[in-house]
């Protein structure tokens, strides 16, 4: 049965509401009976005691803020009561936080082992395209090769964007750096790069930031330069289907997967459903030494601390405060201000202030150590925890994840989007509602938490679910075939 209010942490001041409250119910919490003063919405939070103007207001165990004004017991406490207490750099000391993470059971998934010993969890045909001049050839080729080469590939993926001409310096490199990792992709048994010839993003140059790729799986060509473009990129992927064909999945411990963790769309239950259980996953790979990556910087703003002080030594701790400094910064530069967050949905979903957006957005990295900490663009290079720097939008951000070489992206929604990236994109809803009415977008629910459903019994559940998806099993945004990509535009554009 669903309880009616949830109080988080047992520090904390206020609940949450799992459905919609009436002015004047009555609800049993900590053994006191708690009488509604407003009308509370679903995701949103209710003052369990009077708080004084300027009282910070307390979940998840940690300041999410202060009043405003006078709050009395059982009032509605969001935007109109409520703001954030966040304000210019901050500084951080470093309080190391050993890791308590219970021992978990193993598992394997059917995957395909590159030369490089990398595995993967799809065997399909990326077009990757140099420029956005030739996008629509991408995608005539890949609409071609579905037709004439049907079944021959898990799927024939265009990656269109529309950069690559008119950049310069680090807006070029970041561009370069995301394409060439996705040439890379163990997900990709085979790849061809489709140039224009006169671009910034000269092939040779993508080529070469490559580096030590598979000749065999890899073709590429300028469009400038040969007759038909779109006959002569067909060509080349059907050069290449012969050796897809040889590619068999085999048994692979789940270590072997890199998860990508994301939330987009969250509501009020994200931090309480979804992005725990997403963290047990981060507790159990890691501990069976898979590999988790964990981005959106800014929405790292305000819970960064408990973050840094997980970091495995000085020099990990001080990565993860030049990581914040510097997405700060990039506000500063661009005379924005730092905390602009939460988004309207996310306010209409009950969140109020980005202290408690990124104190729930943080729940998917679970307990775990962090290792290491990369920049835009930079391939995973060990196991366990890993802080990637990238933007907390969506497209951007689950990009970078598959960019540096998430296998699977975990994406928790209490709103839902039917987005879906370079690789399977597991979305997992917050709340039974939205999985019940967007069964054409959701791939797991964790609103059954809420509902009664125990954490141990669905994180066990889940994980069979992903090491299913991972050997195969399609996801919604696969279904849909919603793929596509984004890349993080930080420069003038000539």
């Amino acid at each position: 049965m669903k309880v009616a209010l949830v109080k988080v942490h047992p520090k904390d001041n206020v609940a949450v509401a799992t459905k919609a409250l009436e002015k004047g119910s009555r609800h049993l919490i900590d053994g006191q009976e708690l009488v509604l003063a407003t009308d509370l919405p679903a995701g949103h939070k209710v003052a369990l005691s009077a708080l004084a103007a300027g009282e910070n207001v307390v979940k998840y165990g940690f300041a999410i803020g202060s009043a405003t004004s006078a709050i009395n017991q059982g009032e509605h406490v969001h935007s109109h009561n409520l703001a954030t207490n966040l304000s210019g750099a901050g500084e951080y000391r470093y309080q190391q936080v050993e890791p308590s993470i219970e021992a978990f059971g193993g598992g394997t998934f059917m995957g395909y082992r590159r030369k490089n010993g990398r595995v993967g969890t799809r065997n399909e045909v990326w077009i990757v395209n140099t420029v956005g001049c030739v996008n629509a050839i991408a995608q005539r080729i890949a609409s071609r090769c579905e037709q004439e080469f049907a079944g021959q590939a898990d799927a024939f993926v265009p990656f269109v964007h529309p950069y690559g001409c008119s950049q310069l310096g680090d807006d070029l490199n970041d561009t370069r750096a995301i394409l060439a990792a996705l040439i890379n992709h163990p997900n990709a048994g085979a790849v061809l790069v489709v140039g224009l010839g006169c671009e910034n993003n000269q092939l040779n140059k993508l080529l070469e930031a490559a580096g030590d790729i598979d000749s065999d799986r890899v073709r590429f060509f300028n469009s400038q330069q040969v007759h038909d473009e779109v006959e002569a990129g067909v060509e080349a992927i059907g050069q290449m289907l012969p050796l897809l064909a040889l590619d068999k999945r085999e048994p692979c411990p789940a270590s072997e997967l890199v998860l990508g963790m994301k939330c987009g769309g969250s509501d009020g239950f994200s931090g309480i459903t979804a992005n725990p259980l997403v963290g047990r996953m981060t507790d159990r790979f890691t501990a069976l030494g898979g590999t988790v990556l964990l981005t959106e910087t800014p929405e790292m703003f305000g819970a960064e601390q408990v973050l840094m002080n997980r970091a495995k030594d000085s020099a990990t701790f001080e990565a993860v405060v030049k990581l914040v400094q510097d997405f700060k910064q990039y506000f500063i530069d661009h005379k924005q201000p730092v905390f602009e967050n939460p988004s309207p949905g996310n306010k209409a979903g009950g969140l109020t202030t980005l202290e408690e957006k990124s104190l729930g957005a943080i729940q998917k990295g679970g307990q775990a150590q962090v290792q290491e900490v990369l920049a835009y663009g930079e391939p995973v290079h060990g196991r366990g925890l890993a802080l990637l720097q990238a933007p907390g939008n969506d497209a951007v951000s689950s990009t970078a994840l598959a960019a540096s070489g998430a296998t699977l992206i975990l994406f928790t929604t209490g709103r839902g989007t039917p987005l879906g990236f370079p690789v399977p994109t597991v979305k997992i809803s917050s709340n039974s509602d939205l999985y019940q009415r967007k069964g054409n977008w959701i791939d797991f629910n964790a609103g059954e938490l809420l509902d009664g459903v125990a954490m141990d019994d669905l994180s066990q559940a889940f994980f069979e679910r992903l090491l299913a998806i991972a050997s195969g099993d399609l996801t919604c945004n696969e279904r849909n075939h919603s793929r596509e990509i984004a890349i993080w535009k930080r420069g003038v554009t000539l």
